[in-house]
């Protein structure tokens, strides 16, 4: 990979610091003039599952972006108590910043973010209108409800699981069968519910996407239940139908894809992707 990488230490107001390292082509690759802020999610740290954040930070150095990707609090090397992805917006401020300090001079700024990670992108945006951010990658956004939950399992689990045979047999032997049918009872009675609303952070999402005027590429694996509920939620959801639908917003299925990309062809189509649409930017 054409690359060189450098760790950076990110000061948060409180002058707390986050560890971060950062990405740049190397002196014979042409600079673009988008760089990209790479927000992990979950309980994970700059590398990422099976290195993913690693990978994809050298590919997109390689084709002339400046990458960053870091550490939240008291995750990886960076000190301190952990934070809850609803509450990140300062830190991802302090590291759009470093960023735009380190990165290419004058360079937009793409936030790229996995599962809770980007849902922080969004509650970024919602919680404080950045003109640095041009644009957004989002993949796999985690939406979760006991609602949203139980609507993705009896579609896309359950409707499966009662048509198999297997399931039948367990039954009928006294198995894991009717432990199942009361699960399944349960999901059913949890979507004739009216899921609250108010003051959920999914509401907060939205209007985090309102609030996006540059174009946001949505990236869904067809192998995940978070991509499940995410799509389920959206589609029935009149907060989010309309931002679905806005000519800026591009909802790509990923193939044959896990929520992490573990398989090399799912990282490969993705980084793919994501290169084609930062071209048009």
């Amino acid at each position: 990979m054409n690359c060189q990488e450098h760790p950076l230490a990110i000061t948060l107001p409180n002058g707390q610091e986050m560890l971060g390292i950062i990405s740049l082509p190397t002196p014979e690759v042409a600079p673009t003039d988008v760089s990209i802020l790479i927000v992990v999610g979950g309980a994970q740290y700059r590398v990422g599952s099976h290195r993913q954040f690693v990978a994809l930070a050298r590919r997109l150095a390689s084709a002339g972006h400046a990458a960053l990707r870091f550490d939240f609090p008291g995750m990886g090397d960076s000190p301190g108590a952990p934070v809850s992805f609803e509450d990140t917006h300062l830190h991802i401020a302090a590291a759009l910043a470093a960023l735009q300090r380190h990165g290419p001079a004058g360079s937009r700024m793409v936030l790229w973010g996995l599962c809770d990670g980007a849902s922080a992108s969004l509650l970024y945006l919602q919680a404080q209108a950045d003109p640095r951010v041009a644009g957004l990658v989002l993949l796999n956004p985690w939406i979760r409800s006991e609602h949203s939950l139980a609507q993705a399992q009896v579609r896309h689990y359950y409707r499966h699981r009662v048509l198999q045979a297997d399931f039948w047999r367990k039954l009928l032997r006294g198995g894991i069968g009717w432990a199942a049918l009361h699960d399944l009872a349960r999901r059913l009675y949890l979507l004739r519910v009216r899921p609250p609303q108010a003051a959920h952070f999914a509401t907060r999402m939205a209007q985090g996407l309102a609030a996006s005027g540059g174009p946001v590429l949505i990236l869904l694996s067809a192998h995940d239940l978070t991509a499940q509920e995410f799509s389920g939620h959206t589609r029935s959801d009149p907060d989010w139908q309309p931002l679905l639908a806005r000519a800026n917003v591009t909802v790509h299925p990923l193939e044959g894809a896990d929520h992490t990309l573990s398989a090399h062809n799912a990282q490969n189509q993705m980084e793919t992707v994501v290169l084609t649409w930062l071209g048009q930017l």
